[in-house]
């Protein structure tokens, strides 16, 4: 059975046009990933995503729904057992940056040139999405 979870995407304009992307570090591995995290029953799934950015990442905006997309990854859950989670993306634009937020010192974030960005992340389909992002 594969599991869903709902991401934030979040970015920023640049004055000179185009788009940076923000990523956190991963806790377990530090790879690069965009916030994300599991569907809350009292929240629609864009509100659960930009709680997640809010936790994760420390941002907070306006968020654009529907999602842009999805991509599919592999979670090793406690007792080790590996399971495939899709994760619906929700682009966030970022109007805060908070200095401190609650996973602040399990993670770093990061603002990237969207193309660095696309190859940064892991996740195939993920890396699509954001290369093909357009404003």
């Amino acid at each position: 059975m594969t599991l869903r979870q709902v991401g934030a995407l979040p970015l920023r304009k640049l004055r000179g046009g185009g788009v940076e992307v923000l990523l956190v570090s991963s806790r377990e591995t530090g790879r690069w990933v965009i916030p994300k995290g599991w569907p809350a029953k009292r929240l629609s799934d864009a509100k659960a995503a930009a709680r997640e950015a809010k936790q994760e990442a420390g941002v907070s905006g306006k968020m654009k729904g529907p999602p842009i997309g999805s991509y599919r990854y592999r979670k090793r859950m406690p007792g080790g057992i590996v399971r495939v989670i899709d994760v619906d993306v929700y682009v966030l634009w970022v109007k805060k940056e908070r200095k401190s937020w609650p996973e602040k010192d399990e993670r770093v974030r990061e603002w990237f040139a969207q193309s660095d960005a696309a190859r940064l992340v892991r996740e195939p389909k993920l890396k699509v999405l954001i290369g093909q992002f357009a404003v």
